[in-house]
């Protein structure tokens, strides 16, 4: 309580001293800068690394890797990344799997046998034919004529290839010493021993040139159990072909007059490659040590042109002489304790060692039937001491203006090798780290901050509202002026909007004017508009329905006094008199004048 107290007084210090900025500045990082004042740069710096996480495998090489982040400090400001690897790996669990065990590729094949593939089972097999990667996992259906990639990427530590120490990381092949070491530079010798000098065995090669006069299978030379770097390769292209046995006549390539496909054979403890391309003589290959003898034949179809055939066999001494080597196997020194606590293992490695110098040779040397199995131990049981479990945090509550974040912190003791068990904090001695903190604490840039819309003008149909945005302070106790706030973000200040459809125009008559006659009929005007709701000119009105711009009007007519019959006559010249009052134009002056008689009384 005390610390989130401590905590919220210095965030609102923080934001009492905005009220103190200058005109024209705003706040950085606790600091009043200028206007557009941009951060300074800071180039990133690489963390420490993690601790190495769990071996991909238990036996045969596997990859463990360490982990570190670009944050000691973190790039800001547009400042540069950190260069360099983000995560490093080591080898571990180097020793050879058990006699037996399953082939760790075939296992992640095998895996799938359980799941439908395009709706069907299938039992899998690994697949390290031509024209694949060498670190996807390819599996061929058995029984069936076709492989697939099942996965882009094999578990780390799976070998590149059969007869290779490189091992797959993160789908790529890395090299690998023949100490199983990753990236190591340590080399077999042509005997295949790790760092050795080439003097355990010795090579024979030679080239067979004869034929058979009917042809058929003729042996071409036999290959020694403990064999390493088997070359044998036709000198030129023939329609023979190279065939190999064991010594009891079972045939594993080529036999019975029957051709195999070019392909990878597994064969006497190593990898043969059968090669026969279309334009290249030939060849069977393999890395060694051979476990049994083997017989390399031909079968011949044609005049044998000439096999070359090379290999490196061990030299055989059993010490029973005084200048003769024996050899034995031995364990090596204890190792040390894989763990410092909560358990660990240690173990004693068996080597064959040579009886006159006690040097480590190949295990092909020494009796396999005699070979002691290795020991192992627990060691290192006691639990490990207190330490704090630190989480990652959590992500900052707000990107400006002062967040908080979080972090888990418990305190732990190891009891074994994958158990832990969390204990009160006292048990922990050292000081208890911090699980929440400020962050992001620089004020925000200035915001737009529109106001309220107008109403919709004008009060019928299309129109449009208006309002005002402001460039406001994060806090909204200052206004600056636009170009303090990106123009790109700006909020819209006007928008259409309707109230609804407008009354149609329509027709206004004005007053009717004076009658045209002072006496009698005559005719009145008054003037008719088409006009719309706002009183504006219009030509939408109905023709139909517009009202009359003239009407006949009539005006009384005052008695003339008449003092002598004789006065009020029609005039003789004219003989129109009758219809002018048939007409009704008795209440025209000139026509009541001219026939005044008829007129009379009219």
């Amino acid at each position: 309580m005390i610390q989130l107290y401590s905590l919220i007084t210095k965030v609102s210090l923080s934001l009492l001293s905005v009220f103190r900025l200058l005109p024209g500045q705003w706040c950085y990082q606790g600091e009043c800068v200028a206007f557009g004042t941009w951060p300074q740069s800071v180039d990133g710096g690489w963390g420490p690394w993690s601790t190495w996480g769990e071996c991909s495998r238990t036996c045969g090489g596997g990859v463990s890797s360490s982990m570190r982040h670009c944050d000691s400090p973190a790039p800001s400001g547009g400042g540069k990344y950190c260069l360099g690897e983000r995560k490093r790996y080591r080898s571990c669990n180097t020793d050879a799997c058990p006699a037996g065990s399953r082939d760790f590729r075939e296992k992640q094949c095998g895996d799938f046998d359980n799941m439908p593939f395009r709706g069907k089972y299938y039992n899998w097999k690994p697949y390290t034919g031509g024209g694949v990667k060498p670190c996807a996992l390819n599996c061929l259906a058995e029984g069936y004529n076709f492989y697939t990639e099942r996965s882009p990427a094999v578990i780390d530590g799976t070998r590149c290839q059969a007869d290779s120490l490189d091992i797959c990381i993160n789908g790529e092949c890395k090299h690998v010493g023949c100490d199983n070491i990753l990236s190591s530079d340590a080399k077999e010798d042509r005997c295949r021993v790790c760092g050795g000098d080439g003097s355990t065995c010795e090579a024979t090669e030679g080239l067979f040139n004869e034929s058979l006069p009917r042809g058929g299978y003729m042996e071409v030379v036999q290959i020694p159990k403990g064999s390493v770097h088997v070359e044998i390769k036709e000198v030129a292209m023939s329609k023979n072909y190279i065939a190999l046995k064991s010594e009891v006549d079972d045939y594993y390539i080529n036999g019975a007059w029957t051709i195999d496909w070019p392909r990878k054979f597994d064969i006497a403890g190593t990898a043969f490659h059968y090669k026969r391309p279309t334009d290249e003589p030939e060849s069977l290959e393999a890395l060694g040590a051979t476990t049994e003898n083997l017989i390399v034949m031909v079968l011949l179809q044609e005049q044998n042109l000439g096999i070359r055939y090379k290999f490196n066999v061990p030299i055989q001494r059993t010490g029973s002489g005084d200048n003769e080597v024996g050899f034995s196997w031995h364990h090596l020194p204890w190792s040390e304790c894989s763990a410092t606590c909560a358990g660990g293992s240690q173990k004693q490695e068996v080597v064959c060692k040579r009886l006159d110098d006690n040097s480590v040779v190949q295990n092909n040397y020494c009796d396999t039937d005699s070979r002691p199995p290795e020991n192992q131990r627990d060691c290192n049981t006691e639990p490990c001491p207190p330490e704090w479990f630190i989480g990652d945090w959590t992500e900052c509550g707000k990107t400006c203006d002062g967040g908080m974040r979080t972090r888990t912190v418990l305190c732990i003791r190891k009891i074994g090798p994958a158990e832990e068990e969390t204990l009160e904090d006292t048990h922990c001695l050292t000081h208890r780290p911090i699980e929440r903190e400020a962050c992001n604490n620089q004020s925000c840039p200035p915001k737009w901050v529109p106001l309220d819309w107008s109403e919709c003008t004008p009060k019928c149909g299309p129109g449009f509202k208006h309002r005002i945005a402001l460039c406001k302070s994060s806090d909204l106790t200052k206004t600056f002026p636009p170009a303090h706030c990106p123009s790109h973000n700006k909020p819209p200040v006007r928008i259409r909007c309707s109230l609804g459809r407008c009354p149609p125009p329509r027709w206004i008559p004005g007053e009717w004017g004076q009658c045209s006659a002072h006496c009698g009929l005559g005719q009145q005007m008054r003037t008719v508009q088409c006009l719309s709701y706002t009183g504006q000119p219009s030509n939408e009105c109905a023709d139909s329905l517009r009202p009359t711009t003239m009407q006949q009007c009539e005006s009384k007519c005052d008695a003339t006094p008449i003092s002598n019959g004789d006065e009020c006559k029609d005039v003789n010249k004219v003989a129109y008199c009758p219809l002018v009052l048939k007409f009704k134009f008795c209440s025209r002056a000139y026509f009541r004048q001219m026939c005044c008689k008829t007129c009379q009384g009219h």
